[in-house]
């Protein structure tokens, strides 16, 4: 199968073009910056530059899925200008990818759109599976439902959609979990808040894993893409320091402290969610990571 990508060089773009060149997929990928024609066999690049409108169209030649993850990183603080880039960087490349489908000839049968487990809003007992029609009022809730209706227009092509709703992705390379160690070694580590709030995650292999199986079995509408079993914060920070073999002895930092530090992103440490992987499950999909305990033990070593 021929796999387009666009965002092939973030955290889950990665581990997921790994895995489909191992599956013996050859992919294509979007990118604004320089390149050799292919890194390696099967492995073919593309430019493109979305805030433009100009795409090469030989991206499509061939392509039977398109899995779109590009859009600029949520860890950046949220200054008003970097919110208008949050939502321009995922509704522009999607527009762009709408608009070179529809004015050429493809055989594109499905079109995968991550997006946020942040459209749920914060519950103390609440459990959300795909069904769950609630939604959050945040900027980030607001942001993953503009994402996904730019995703939801492929619809109009007859192209299957399919959005990946994700939680904290775990990885031992970037993204927060390095983040959430870093003081911890420090001997500074502490939790957030009451520690209560319920974090949905993944494990970055399970993530990859979960987008192939998508494409295997032509699953479409939400998925959430979480590992089936959340973890609180406090319980997060206790395994993170028992695997560091590091005391924790700094009282948890306050939600209006946090606030004070990071503005509008302080919402990333509180927000309180038990999402549930319901339709991957039903799927028959195995997570190889279903509890913090297991993901934790297998990154930090």
């Amino acid at each position: 199968m021929k796999i387009l990508i666009t965002g092939a060089t973030g955290l889950i773009g990665q581990e997921l073009t790994n895995l489909l060149l191992q599956e013996k997929h050859i992919v294509h990928y979007l990118t604004t910056r320089p390149f050799k024609s292919h890194r390696r066999h099967n492995y073919f690049g593309f430019s493109w530059n979305p805030k433009a409108g100009k795409i090469d169209e030989n991206c499509l030649i061939g392509v039977d899925v398109i899995i779109h993850l590009a859009g600029a990183s949520i860890s950046q603080k949220w200054t008003p200008q970097y919110k208008k880039e949050l939502v321009e960087s995922r509704i522009q490349s999607a527009e762009l990818l709408f608009q070179l489908l529809s004015k050429n000839p493809n055989q594109v049968k499905q079109f995968i759109s991550a997006s946020g487990t942040a459209i749920y809003p914060d519950s103390d007992s609440a459990i959300y599976d795909e069904e769950a029609n609630a939604s959050d009022r945040s900027f980030l809730g607001q942001l993953v439902e503009k994402w996904e209706a730019s995703a939801d227009q492929f619809k109009l092509l007859n192209i299957k959609v399919t959005k990946m709703r994700t939680g904290i992705v775990f990885s031992n390379k970037k993204g927060a979990l390095r983040e959430m160690i870093k003081p911890i070694k420090m001997f500074v580590g502490t939790g957030f808040g009451n520690g209560k709030q319920l974090q949905s995650w993944i494990h970055i292999k399970d993530i990859a894993r979960l987008y192939s199986f998508v494409i295997q079995n032509q699953i479409e509408g939400i998925v959430n893409s979480v590992a089936p079993i959340p973890v609180s914060n406090q319980e997060l920070t206790n395994i993170i320091a028992k695997r560091l073999h590091r005391p924790l002895f700094l009282p948890n930092l306050p939600k209006s402290l946090m606030k004070l530090i990071l503005g509008d992103m302080h919402i990333l440490l509180f927000n309180n969610k038990n999402v549930v992987p319901k339709k991957a499950l039903n799927s028959g999909f195995q997570f190889d990571y279903p509890t913090a305990e297991l993901a934790l033990s297998n990154l930090i070593k």
